[in-house]
């Protein structure tokens, strides 16, 4: 069930649960061969899981971060405005400022540059019997631990045309939020008419000179009464529908789009010197898929009050969530209430004996 986030969140722990795993029987697996059973494993390299690690660090947890690279997806934009704290920072070196904030703390923070593919509930053998809770999976080893919490964050839905990956960060763009003031006084062109798009043109309209929206199919998607407002405003040039957008052309940056009407087949140039693609994004929430509760767009379900998801144990942080506002700034609060309810969820367990243990 999708909880609308501006209701009160109920308990996620009590719903049903996602097929096969919570509520069904835990594998028995030996402890890892090297002994190490953690305290808190967080996937992701993102502002989410970065913050949650220096929480799960100050609070003394043992901590494994499973992250292929530090950064998250702002890590191609040239010029972050919004970070908090810094007027101007570049994606490289906020994953830089990300990644050594957490190796202050590896006396208890390991960190481990692998992808991790799947989590399974598990119920460890150790001397005294206790549960251990979570196996991750890598594409390389396996390792345990008490509590999990995934911040993997998502990636972007791209169009998957020639020159959209070469031009990435040299004119395609895929947050407005985030980099719309690098194209002051420039002609751009967002792709996508859903609810994103309208924002996008929405946040372009204060820097750019002139905005064009072009759609795959017949009709705007979105709000019809955003779309009023945004066909109001003398920036927007034309909006083109029945589109299939072919190539992104260049140089050194970005100096158009190629596309072709489908009604008449007719090929067209779009010269402009910014391509927002705004057509959703894809949450990494494959490695929990049969786990935890996700909505039908592929986010994590949390309580958002306590970063829970349906599985006892397993919490959730930043884009990979069903929050509504993917912003990093948002996604730092976010792994930091992730990071303390794992700890109190610790604490709590902590209040059982070995045998009356329970999640």
């Amino acid at each position: 069930m999708y909880m609308d986030p501006q209701t009160v969140q109920p308990d996620i722990g009590s719903q049903p649960q996602a097929s096969g795993v919570a509520g069904a029987p835990q594998n028995d697996v030996e402890v890892a061969p090297n002994g190490n059973l953690y305290d808190v494993i967080i996937i992701g390299g993102g502002p989410a899981a970065v913050a949650s690690a220096v929480y799960t660090a100050r609070k003394q947890l043992k901590t494994l971060v499973i992250a292929e690279a530090f950064g998250g997806q702002s890590v191609v934009s040239d010029d972050i405005q919004n970070w908090i704290g810094d007027k101007h920072i570049s994606g490289v070196d906020l994953a830089q400022k990300l990644e050594a904030h957490v190796r202050e703390y590896t006396e208890i923070v390991e960190i481990k540059n692998e992808k991790a593919v799947l989590v399974i509930s598990i119920r460890c053998t150790t001397g005294e019997e206790r549960i251990c809770d979570f196996e991750v999976k890598t594409d390389k080893q396996t390792y345990q631990g008490k509590t999990v919490i995934v911040a993997s964050g998502a990636r972007r839905r791209k169009l998957g045309i020639p020159g959209e990956d070469k031009f990435e960060g040299k004119g395609v763009a895929y947050c407005s939020t985030c980099d719309a003031p690098l194209f002051k006084d420039k002609k751009v062109v967002v792709v996508g008419g859903g609810n994103a798009g309208l924002e996008a043109v929405q946040d372009l309209f204060q820097y750019a000179s002139e905005i064009y929206l072009i759609e795959h199919g017949e009709v705007i998607r979105g709000d019809a009464e955003t779309l009023g407002k945004i066909k109001s405003d003398p920036k927007l040039k034309e909006i083109i529908l029945n589109a299939d957008i072919l190539e992104v052309v260049g140089d050194a940056m970005v100096t158009g789009l190629k596309y072709k009407k489908r009604q008449s087949n007719e090929e067209k140039v779009l010269e402009v010197g910014g391509i927002f693609v705004e057509i959703g994004s894809v949450p990494n929430s494959e490695m929990v898929k049969d786990l935890v509760q996700i909505d039908e767009h592929g986010q994590i379900i949390i309580n958002f009050q306590h970063a829970r998801t349906s599985h006892p144990g397993v919490f959730a942080a930043g884009d990979v969530t069903n929050d509504p506002y993917k912003q990093n700034n948002i996604s730092v609060g976010d792994g930091v209430r992730a990071a303390l309810a794992a700890q109190a969820y610790l604490l709590d367990r902590e209040k059982h004996s070995p045998a009356s243990e329970k999640p």
